[in-house]
Order: structure tokens, then C-alpha cells, then sequence
């Protein structure tokens, strides 16, 4: 964004259009989308914006999105962390044949969950 503003500042300076510093500052805080509104405000009450240079307000902008993005990524992580795997079970009475198909099905569900742990600690799960 700011690459772009210094563009069409730059392009308007070709034209004899020429902004004070002041006047950028106010022009970029006011562009800003509102989820930046509470950084707006910190700034406007905490500095004077008629002698407050560009750049200090680009690095002030640039802090506060890398700290935006840590939060954003370590929220990302602990939901990654809270995933829960469930199984759903049954029971159910029939005759003894029925006894043996379920006793194989259980010995391959349990040797397929065997393998998936095996897999996750391989990998540090």
C-alpha cells in the first residue's frame, strides 16, 4: 500500500500537485480498513501528526502487521493442537458367525489405528 501511495504522490509532484507531510499522514490513516481503526487511534492520540514523518508511520504500521500475523499464526497452531479424533461405536447382539466377522473387523480397525499413531510419532506428533 504504501509503495503504491508514494506512486500516485509522486506522479501528482509531476504535476505541480504537492502534499505536506501532515497531509500524507492524515491521508494514509484515513485509508486504512477498519480493523487497523484501534492502531489509528493510538496514533492520532499518542502523536502529533503535524511533525510526525512518513516513515516513522510506515514502521509504526509495519510492527504492528508482523505482530498481527505472530497472533494470527499462533492462534492457527493451537487450533491445529486441539484437533480430537473420535470413533463412533456400537453394539449390537446377533449369532456367533456374526461374532467372528466382528472380531476381524475389529483386529483391522485396530492394526489401521496402530499404524496412524506409529506414523504420528514418527513424524513428532
Amino acid at each position: 500500500m504504501f509503495t503504491r501511495f508514494t506512486n500516485i504522490i509522486n506522479a501528482l509532484q509531476s504535476l505541480d500537485k504537492v502534499y505536506s507531510n501532515s497531509e500524507m499522514v492524515r491521508k494514509i490513516l484515513r485509508c486504512l480498513p477498519r480493523s487497523w481503526m484501534p492502531k489509528v487511534m493510538a496514533i492520532e492520540e499518542s502523536k502529533n501528526l503535524n511533525i510526525l514523518p512518513l516513515e516513522d508511520l510506515l514502521g509504526s504500521f509495519k510492527t504492528h502487521e508482523l505482530s498481527m500475523q505472530k497472533k494470527d499464526d499462533d492462534e492457527e497452531k493451537e487450533k491445529k493442537k486441539k484437533k480430537i479424533i473420535v470413533l463412533k461405536s456400537s453394539t449390537f447382539e446377533d449369532s456367533d458367525d456374526d461374532d467372528d466377522d466382528d472380531n476381524e473387523e475389529l483386529a483391522l480397525i485396530t492394526r489401521k489405528l496402530k499404524k496412524i499413531l506409529a506414523s504420528k510419532r514418527k513424524f513428532g506428533g
